[in-house]
């Protein structure tokens, strides 16, 4: 094995280590497939699907220094605000759009989920569950919830649209969406009871119906 590639299998297994909801998102995504990855932060997970999965990868990113961030990663990113839509990128030109962790700080949340149904083949969204028992602790104390998946204070959070897993079954419902997969995760241990409740982090894999 080259230096290269032994210098990559160990980023991806530092990175598998620390980082569960990657794990899942790599088991539904093809090797070598076209991937959008929509407010990708600093790039780290289009970085880790292009080391183990050899994806074609592209980013949007709105915010300057995680754009630069990036670039000097080697993620092609394009810098952009998503609240503008994707009319920039045609029909079912991606294997793959993920939205990770952002979707509870979009304005428009419908338009943002039809988009990535138009412009990817399947869609992956992950988002910290509302309903996970220890922000209903919280808020029966009186306080807005604070955790690893919900960081901020309430007086200066980006997040405007949050949501149950419940309330996203739902959402999938109504638009006629088709739910492939749905993985629900606390500490990094997959939840199968009562997930609503005890699972922190959600994910699903999607399909316009």
């Amino acid at each position: 094995m080259s230096q290269t590639a032994q210098n990559n299998v160990n980023i991806t297994n530092t990175v598998l280590q620390f980082r569960q909801d990657f794990a899942i998102i790599s088991n539904w995504v093809s090797f070598g497939s076209k991937v959008l990855d929509l407010g990708c932060g600093d790039g780290e997970l289009l970085q880790f699907l292009r080391l183990s999965l050899e994806v074609k990868g592209y980013g949007v990113e709105k915010d300057d220094a995680n754009w630069l961030a990036c670039m000097e990663n080697g993620s092609n990113v394009i810098q952009m605000d998503l609240e503008d839509g994707l009319s920039g990128f045609e029909d079912q030109s991606f294997d793959t759009v993920i939205l990770s962790q952002t979707l509870q700080a979009m304005h428009n949340t419908e338009e943002i989920v039809q988009e990535m149904l138009r412009v990817g083949r399947e869609v992956i969204v992950t988002f910290p569950n509302f309903g996970y028992w220890r922000n209903r602790l919280q808020i029966t104390n009186g306080r807005m919830p604070v955790s690893k998946t919900l960081p901020y204070q309430w007086y200066d959070t980006p997040n405007v649209h949050l949501c149950t897993i419940n309330d996203f079954d739902q959402f999938c419902k109504n638009h006629k969406i088709s739910i492939l997969e749905r993985c629900v995760i606390t500490n990094s241990q997959t939840v199968h009871f009562m997930p609503n409740l005890l699972g922190n982090l959600a994910m699903y894999r999607l399909k316009a119906a």
